[in-house]
């Protein structure tokens, strides 16, 4: 059995931004532009749910102790050893895994949600160290640590920022507006890890600790559904919702031979 130890929770938020021109500008690219997809809504009578199990096969990776030392306000803030959450696997169940319906909603507009998403910085670890939103989605990162901590937001296809937040109850709201998995991390205390699928459907879900998934609210169809884990890798598989039922969708993840 792999004992792992939880870690502080963490939040996340994001703002939208504007541009506009000239009246006569506007009217013109009014004009011209592409016309917005219509929403698609969800019929509540008919929508179903995908869920599963995460699980792994073998001996994971074992959990290492963070050293907090170079920082008080750090190792003051826990009261037993931290641990590292880059393969947290309890009694063979994967915790902090991304699915996400990857593949048959092309076209479909679900819109942006208004609640924005929080990615706090509690015990100088990112609560929670996985998340998810939907592109233009805010989300809004907080201190609630009396430390400096440096917010580094790593991405290939999103714009990328660093920024510093010295202050205890500070906030910062960011946006991104690509489909793609972003990487938050800390300068000032290189343990701080977590990460932000940006999808561009609303369907997704985080495993917890028992290795469980569910996406809820899901029109029936024919899906593809992909499954990331940032030390065990990617997969994906086909699932078919039946109207009002529910899709089982189990992935398991092997330890390397």
């Amino acid at each position: 059995m792999h004992h792992v130890r939880s870690l502080v929770p963490l939040a996340l938020l994001v703002v939208l931004t504007a541009c506009g021109g000239s009246p006569a500008t506007s009217d013109k690219a009014a004009a011209t532009k592409t016309p917005a997809v219509p929403a698609t809504i969800v019929d509540p009578a008919t929508a179903g749910m995908i869920e599963g199990t995460i699980t792994f096969d073998g001996v994971p990776p074992a959990d290492k102790v963070i050293d907090t030392k170079a920082d008080p306000t750090c190792g003051r803030a826990h009261t037993t050893p931290l641990y590292t959450q880059t393969a947290v696997v309890t009694d063979g169940k994967v915790r902090w895994a991304f699915v996400r319906i990857s593949g048959g909603l092309e076209g479909k507009n679900f819109g942006v949600p208004t609640e924005p998403v929080v990615m706090d910085q509690q015990g100088c670890v990112y609560v929670p160290h996985v998340a998810g939103v939907v592109a233009g989605q805010t989300v809004r990162v907080v201190n609630s640590d009396e430390t400096l901590h440096n917010v580094n937001a790593v991405c290939s296809s999103n714009k990328r920022f660093n920024m510093a937040m010295p202050i205890k109850g500070m906030t910062q709201d960011k946006t991104f507006g690509t489909a793609e998995m972003v990487h938050f991390k800390c300068d000032v205390h290189p343990w701080m890890s977590a990460y932000v699928g940006v999808c561009d459907n609303p369907f997704f879900a985080v495993s917890d600790e028992a290795g469980h998934f569910a996406i809820r609210n899901v029109p029936p169809g024919d899906y593809t559904l992909e499954i990331w884990h940032e030390t065990f890798g990617k997969q994906t598989m086909p699932v078919t919702l039946l109207p009002s039922g529910t899709a089982r969708a189990d992935f398991t993840f092997k330890a390397a031979s």
